[in-house]
């Protein structure tokens, strides 16, 4: 009985002495805390709850293929016969590359490999490669509200985009890429600003001038006649400046294939729709939103910013998008000095490429997303994009890799598979126009390793038999 009384006495002890430690620690991090010597809620300091935060490294996501030196041989008589077969489909005709590459760089079997054909959308790839080769994909494209201190009264503020094509009415969104920074929110931000100046009524401009005046490549009409598969390139634009309903909008801003009309001021539609939010939140605008540059002395009072430039990539490659693509190659210009125009544009994409040392001599560019007439190129150009994306010596090229649409699963080639081969394992990019189909991407193969291909139909006798053939081509791949 004396025995247990001590027990327990001592074990009173020794959870008094645990409890009376914990206490201790505990009044020791609060005042870290309130100090600022530990992170935690607490702080005698003043948070600026505007501060943009600087944009973070993103760390580069593990390899989606093998490295080169794991690959295992393709069958070159396998392969062949696969192009032989494509050759001799009914509806294909005889206008027609196709080449079948291990990683290595080992061409297992081909059908005119050089020969210029009109690629349609697999142009694409060769402006994200030159884009995520030179951009710095981890940036974010920034919107921004600029104030004329000059007036004390009724002043100015200035709404000025550098390429955000993808603002959304309301507050940001941060889950889908559309829509990742939203007119609301800045509102918000800018009434927050106008408050602490005592200010409550404004006029509102927009300045447009980040991009020259040639928002169009000059022959992009003719495939696009009702203006539903492209936007001209602005400073900024909500949701590509398409007018599809909110409804359709809320269901999915990263949608694709949404071909619906555009407005035709997409730049001052962005004016009005945030002057409106200013009025909402009490900020009293005098006039309509007018376009007008921004003053030198002008001071900037908020922003909101978009997704990363990669997961905007990743949505153009994978939705096959013409706006964000031709947006791209201007960006590009932008960057590196060409021209301010789509012809500038162009060219910033030729030279990034041969800087990556892809040959291009012989390509032609009629713009940089494959949509207007008279591009030319070989299936030896397309495949040596998709080898570079993947050979583990550029790993810049990691954003075009993992934004390719993947059969059976997501994108525009969801649907393209025949069985269930190819589903998970062929990540590619889709090209279609009138007279052509076209694919180019990557497989992972069932015996291990990896291989690059693409295929270029124009001008096929029947367009049904010649998609499904390239379809069935392309679905035999992963068991070379």
């Amino acid at each position: 009985m004396g025995a247990h009384k001590h027990k327990v006495q001592h074990n009173y002890w020794r959870v008094g002495l645990s409890a009376g430690l914990v206490l201790v620690l505990f009044l020791a991090y609060l005042w870290a805390d309130v100090v600022d010597v530990l992170p935690g809620p607490l702080s005698l300091h003043s948070v600026n709850d505007s501060a943009v935060q600087p944009v973070r490294n993103i760390v580069e996501p593990a390899p989606v293929v093998p490295l080169v030196k794991n690959d295992k041989p393709i069958d070159k008589d396998a392969a062949q016969k696969l192009i032989n077969d494509l050759s001799q489909t009914a509806g294909v005709g005889p206008d027609f590359s196709a080449v079948i590459m291990g990683a290595d760089g080992t061409i297992a079997a081909e059908h005119e490999l050089n020969t210029l054909r009109q690629p349609a959308s697999t142009m694409k790839t060769l402006t994200a490669a030159a884009a995520a080769s030179v951009l710095d994909m981890g940036s974010r494209i920034r919107t921004a509200v600029y104030i004329d201190e000059a007036a004390e009264q009724n002043p100015h503020i200035t709404l000025k985009g550098e390429g955000d094509m993808l603002l959304s009415k309301g507050e940001g969104d941060p889950i889908h890429v559309n829509g990742r920074a939203g007119l609301a929110t800045l509102a918000d931000k800018t009434v927050k600003d106008l408050r602490s100046r005592s200010v409550n009524s404004v006029h509102v401009n927009y300045d447009s001038s980040f991009f020259g005046p040639v928002r169009s490549p000059e022959s992009i009409g003719a495939n696009n006649p009702s203006g539903i598969y492209f936007t001209p390139t602005a400073t900024m634009a909500v949701d590509e400046g398409r007018e599809r309903s909110d409804h359709d909008m809320a269901a999915n801003p990263d949608a694709g294939g949404v071909y619906v009309p555009h407005t035709d001021d997409t730049e001052g539609q962005v004016a009005r729709v945030f002057a409106e939010e200013l009025g909402k939140r009490g900020i009293t605008v005098i006039g309509p939103p007018t376009e007008q540059q921004l003053v030198p002395k002008a001071a900037p009072i908020a922003q909101v910013e978009s997704a990363p430039l990669n997961e905007i990539l990743a949505l153009t490659l994978r939705t096959s998008d013409n706006t964000l693509t031709e947006l791209f190659g201007r960006l590009l210009a932008h960057a590196t000095g060409e021209e301010d125009t789509p012809r500038g544009a162009v060219q910033a994409v030729l030279k990034a490429l041969q800087t990556l040392g892809i040959d291009v001599n012989a390509v032609r560019m009629a713009d940089c997303s494959g949509l207007s007439p008279g591009s030319l190129v070989s299936v030896s150009t397309l495949v040596a994009i998709e080898r570079a994306a993947v050979d583990g010596k550029h790993k810049q090229l990691i954003p075009l890799v993992d934004g390719l649409s993947v059969v059976g699963l997501v994108g525009t080639a969801a649907k393209r598979g025949q069985g269930n081969d190819p589903d998970g394992l062929v990540r590619v990019k889709t090209g279609t126009l009138e007279q052509v189909t076209a694919l180019a991407g990557n497989v992972s193969r069932f015996n291990g390793g990896v291989l690059v291909f693409a295929v270029i139909v124009n001008n096929p006798t029947n367009m049904d038999t010649a998609i499904q053939a390239v379809n069935t081509f392309m679905s035999a791949l992963p068991r070379l």
